[in-house]
């Protein structure tokens, strides 16, 4: 089944820039790779919505096998987040990401967009060898998740030589957020926060990371 969703989302990458991630795409599809249409809506049956859900995992997993491969030795931890991002971008096709966050766009999809959108933030951490267990679990996706999706936006309209202005974007940005952990980071150091912290009264202590972590995703789909 995998190799057919596979297979089926490289038939139907050609007709997106023409046709969207929509039913004629899907269909088009399903009539290059001379499979019965029955099968293939067992694998996707929302169709062109389960294909393009396909090809944003498709880029998180490119991502996270560049970065593996990639010499990090010296990279400072901020940098390291600023190639993911860099090595997520570089994984997709732009036009076919336009397309994508035209379909995203509907209300009827949004809950999706922001689902896979938090599972790329995921994917990242998880790179990065997150060891949250708390609250912070939470903040961290939520953070990276803005980070990304303005990176997108501004990357879709980059016009410079080898994109050299997203790449500065993204360094701003990221070093923005780091800016904020520090502060954080320099807050708890205080004696009465980390006293009010550490107290069984703070709600924030009852928060924890997730076992089955998709499981708490915005908008997470438990079929797909």
């Amino acid at each position: 089944m995998t190799e057919l969703l596979t297979r089926l989302l490289d038939a139907a990458l050609p007709h997106v820039a023409f046709d969207g991630w929509s039913e004629a795409t899907f269909r088009a599809a399903v009539a290059d790779l001379g499979e019965p249409e029955a099968l293939a809506r067992a694998i996707a049956p929302r169709g062109a919505l389960d294909l393009a859900a396909e090809y944003h995992r498709r880029g998180d997993r490119a991502m996270t096998k560049a970065f593996e491969k990639r010499d990090k030795s010296g990279l400072r931890y901020f940098e390291k987040v600023a190639l993911l991002v860099r090595l997520r971008l570089e994984a997709v096709d732009p036009e076919i990401v336009r397309r994508g966050m035209a379909l995203f766009a509907l209300p009827q999809h949004a809950p999706q967009g922001v689902s896979l959108i938090w599972g790329t933030a995921d994917a990242i951490w998880t790179a990065l060898g997150d060891t949250s267990e708390d609250v912070n679990w939470y903040t961290k996706r939520m953070t990276l998740s803005g980070v990304f999706s303005a990176s997108v936006l501004f990357w879709l309209g980059d016009k410079s030589d080898d994109h050299q202005a997203t790449w500065d974007f993204i360094d701003r940005r990221i070093a923005d957020v780091m800016s904020v952990e520090s502060f954080k980071a320099k807050v708890r150091e205080n004696p009465l926060v980390s006293k009010l912290m550490d107290s069984p009264l703070n709600p924030l202590k009852r928060i924890k990371k997730p076992q089955d972590h998709r499981a708490d995703f915005p908008g997470y789909n438990a079929r797909h």
